[in-house]
């Protein structure tokens, strides 16, 4: 008896559970943060969102691209260039004052958006993004409505996840080549990856050469870096497909789950300090703050609508003090997930009444893709299984040849922050 007493695990006083040992627990956290990219669906869904928000915004500025960041706008490319050496901020726009190089690169932003948003090549693309958006928001800082900013520093952390798991045609070839391979026949010849490797190292060369006027010496780094190890995955993945391969794949998950941290960590900031900052203005205090901007004919694209919630002083009050409160009590919320997901939904639709009300939809776009990174993992499996059957409707089409992209052979994920 004493000798079973012995091999028992220790239980916990009051409780009828064991005891896990905490050495057992941290082998089991950091398995599971390398063994495998977390919040494939949040990902997708943040790719998406902030992709769709560039593009949006690209397109609507089409026919004002010259005057927000090309040659005829009031922040001359002299002056640019001068901005540009005091803060090494990165934009390839200061290689060339010629309207065709402006061109070109407002082309590439606006193609590299589009093809993130559909999941092409996410890994060479994602960069290609980066580079756009960089490049047009430091050549005029002036630009943006503050959804700019949300986009500028996700365009960078995109970069290291692995965004194109689900909901992407990568995605959608994956599973035809592993169908493929499952049926005993050879994978096909990849040319296309070989291809945007050498193009993206001909720009990193051109980066290089105009290193004084491109800026940001630590982001370049991170470009070479991204290069050289996309070669290197390239390599170990036809020539050692083993050992190898696994320990890149540990590499590419601890940078995906790192990314996806400091997205969350954003987000928790950014509403933070925004709901911080707001309890100490006057106006926030006495639950008048929202009438102002309700006033200005800057802000009101339905002037009649805005009149009548800026009329009625108890809906005001309600608004201000709940715009608080949300943002103050979100980062905290997060230890609760009921609590979370009732907020997350408050806060969404904030931004779509911030939308409506004052005419900043990319703004709203924006935050509102910054907050999907929160979103619980069945309610966007079930958005992606109602989209596919509304896409399904509307394309009717033979899908024997179209493999799910939905991973399958693995145990339920643990429930996490991300859902």
């Amino acid at each position: 008896m004493d000798q079973a007493r012995e091999q028992a695990p220790d239980r916990v006083p009051g409780r009828g559970r064991s005891r896990e040992p905490f050495d057992r627990r941290l082998a089991r956290a950091v398995q599971q943060v390398t063994a495998r990219a977390l919040g494939p669906y949040q990902s997708a869904i943040i790719r998406i969102g902030f992709s769709l928000t560039w593009l949006l915004f690209l397109l609507r500025e089409l026919p004002h691209r010259h005057e927000l960041y090309g040659p005829d706008g009031p922040w001359s490319w002299e002056m640019g260039r001068r901005l540009i050496s005091d803060n090494g901020a990165f934009t390839a726009l200061m290689w060339s004052d010629s309207g065709l190089w402006f061109e070109i690169v407002y082309a590439l932003a606006v193609l590299s958006a589009a093809l993130l948003l559909v999941g092409w090549r996410t890994r060479a693309v994602s960069v290609v993004f980066m580079v756009g958006v960089l490049s047009l928001q430091n050549r005029s800082v002036f630009m943006g409505d503050g959804g700019d900013n949300v986009i500028h520093l996700a365009a960078i952390y995109l970069v290291l996840t692995r965004c194109g798991q689900v909901w992407s045609l990568d995605a959608r070839r994956a599973a035809r080549e592993a169908s493929r391979v499952s049926d005993g026949l050879a994978p096909r010849r990849d040319v296309v990856g070989p291809l945007l490797w050498v193009v993206c190292g001909g720009f990193l060369i051109a980066a290089t050469y105009f290193l004084g006027a491109t800026g940001s010496l630590w982001l370049l780094v991170l470009m070479w870096v991204l290069w050289l190890s996309q070669a290197l995955w390239w390599v170990v993945c036809r020539y050692a497909p083993g050992e190898p391969r696994t320990l890149l794949d540990v590499f590419a998950n601890l940078a995906h789950n790192a990314a996806l941290v400091v997205i969350m960590a954003e987000v928790c900031l950014i509403y933070a300090t925004a709901g911080w900052y707001k309890i100490q203005g006057s106006r926030w205090q006495d639950g008048t703050a929202l009438y102002y901007p309700l006033k200005l004919d800057y802000f009101a694209p339905w002037p009649a609508l805005s009149d009548l919630l800026g009329s009625n002083g108890v809906i005001v009050m309600l608004l201000t003090y709940g715009t608080v409160l949300i943002q103050v009590a979100f980062p905290f919320a997060l230890f609760n997930r009921k609590v979370k997901n009732v907020l997350l939904v408050a806060m969404m639709l904030e931004h779509a009444g911030i939308a409506v009300l004052l005419g900043l939809p990319l703004f709203s776009l924006a935050m509102i893709s910054a907050d999907a990174v929160f979103l619980p993992t069945a309610f966007l499996v079930w958005l992606g299984a109602r989209v596919g059957r509304g896409r399904d409707r509307l394309l009717p089409r033979a899908r024997a040849d179209v493999p799910d992209q939905r991973r399958t052979g693995e145990e339920p994920a643990p429930r996490t922050l991300v859902g």
